[in-house]
């Protein structure tokens, strides 16, 4: 199931050793709230997905504001990538 690997992505990539899998909620928010993460987890999460998936983001695009904004969202962008 693709929420659940980007989920031990997030793990992973962030090194979340406290954190598994079932604890993230697939709609929370990665940011503020939710896990938590910020600008620099966002770039290295950013980085992880490219080279994984082959996903291009840009930093400052609104849309990938809002594909960063939950597990659930990246899935979905994950999902139409692959579709091209």
């Amino acid at each position: 199931m693709l929420e659940l690997e980007v989920k031990n992505l997030i793990i992973e990539v962030l090194q979340l050793e406290d954190i598994s899998a079932a604890d993230i909620d697939s709609d929370a928010p990665l940011f503020v709230e939710g896990l938590g993460l910020d600008s620099i987890d966002a770039l290295e999460l950013g980085v992880a997905l490219q080279k994984r998936y082959g996903i291009t983001l840009s930093a400052d695009s609104e849309d990938t504001r809002r594909h960063f904004a939950s597990v659930r969202a990246l899935t979905e962008l994950i999902e139409h990538a692959r579709k091209k």
